[in-house]
């Protein structure tokens, strides 16, 4: 996967660049709006980290731009700025996903992968089970209408888990895939234990009809009725 890192503390570049480039992805880093509109107007990408607070071209028109030419290549928006409207600005620009500085490298990982897993052509933006739904452009979680507030990796087990909706999903498969775990291991289940019952309190707890249900010695599945 081919990253192009628009980011113009020199420090912070450097830092994803060789985060990213030790997860096995090839890295380009630009520090100018100029120097990445350029860029992305003479070269292939799979993804930007796009910084919206640039000398020259702001990121946002940056990807206005990009948009507008009909290019569809996944972006990932790097702010300060953490107000609504700083991130209704993004989405709206065409951004598929935005976080906020400062972060930690591996929530930025777990973001890149999550862009790199659902592609974009035909992508699937929403997921609705009865009356769970759940948003990935403004990660917001919803049951019966009334918003749930979940941790960063909550949401993305419950993405993971509504995704793969009605299936059994293994323990070894969500730590490989949430946690980006290459190798399973005891003290991972019983993380993942931890986390799926703290989401089962915040889903199902108030509500008649359980959604996440355990299937003993094959994982988790959420679905309307009882496994």
């Amino acid at each position: 996967m081919r990253v192009l890192v628009v980011e113009d503390e020199s420090k912070l570049a450097g830092a994803l660049q060789e985060g990213l480039e030790t997860e096995g992805y090839d890295v380009v880093v630009e520090h100018s709006g100029e120097g990445a509109y350029f860029r992305v107007n003479t070269d292939n990408f799979d993804l930007l980290l796009l910084d919206i607070g640039l000398p020259g071209r702001s990121g946002l028109e940056i990807l206005r731009a990009l948009r507008a030419r009909g290019v569809d290549t996944r972006v990932l928006m790097l702010t300060a700025r953490d107000t609504l409207d700083d991130r209704v600005a993004g989405l709206d620009s065409g951004a598929d996903d935005y976080l906020v500085k400062p972060f930690a490298f591996a929530e930025l990982l777990a973001r890149v992968r999550a862009l790199q897993r659902r592609g974009r052509g035909g992508e699937v933006l929403r997921y609705q089970v009865t009356d769970l739904e759940l948003d990935l452009p403004s990660r917001t979680v919803k049951r019966h209408g009334v918003p749930i507030d979940l941790t960063t990796r909550e949401f993305e087990l419950l993405a993971y888990l509504m995704r793969f909706a009605r299936q059994v999903v293994s323990r070894d498969t969500l730590a490989r895939e949430v946690w980006l775990e290459r190798v399973p291991t005891t003290t991972m289940n019983n993380v993942i234990d931890v986390h799926v019952a703290r989401l089962r309190k915040k889903i199902d707890v108030g509500h008649d009809v359980r959604l996440i249900h355990t299937v003993r010695g094959r994982g988790f599945t959420l679905r309307e009725t009882d496994v």
